[in-house]
């Protein structure tokens, strides 16, 4: 067994490489081998995002609070909210992140293979971004 206490482990901002806007992340788990998951609590603040990426074994998002963005490469920009819970399959290309004019918090839980749990692409246009959600 692995206690981490409350506040033992600092917030960390988000790297500017794979997300726009201010998003600050907060470790929930990153289990050692030979499991594979991984779940952070971030928090986008209004009009942050990530950039679109792919997860090799899906996704899954959890909306805490806020209002919310997402959207899979191909299909319309959806608005999330508390309690909506979001699942990209493998591979798939998608972005997550707050409304223009809301933060957004979500919990996100994937699996790594091989060591590697997300791959990075280019940042959200704001075209994509600011397209009216469906």
């Amino acid at each position: 067994m692995d206690i981490k206490p409350h506040g033992s482990r600092p917030t960390k901002r988000a790297p500017s490489e794979s997300f726009t806007g201010t998003v600050w992340q907060d470790p929930i788990i990153e289990a050692p081998e030979p499991a594979r998951v991984r779940s952070v609590c971030v928090t986008f603040e209004p009009g942050a995002r990530t950039t679109w990426h792919t997860h090799p074994l899906g996704q899954t998002i959890y909306i805490l609070s806020g209002i919310g963005r997402v959207q899979a490469k191909g299909g319309p920009v959806r608005e999330v909210r508390p309690g909506d819970t979001v699942w990209f399959a493998p591979n798939e290309m998608h972005w997550h992140g707050a409304a223009p004019d809301h933060q957004m918090v979500h919990v996100a839980i994937q699996e790594a293979l091989d060591g590697k749990h997300v791959e990075w692409h280019e940042p959200v246009s704001d075209a994509d971004y600011t397209a009216k959600p469906a």
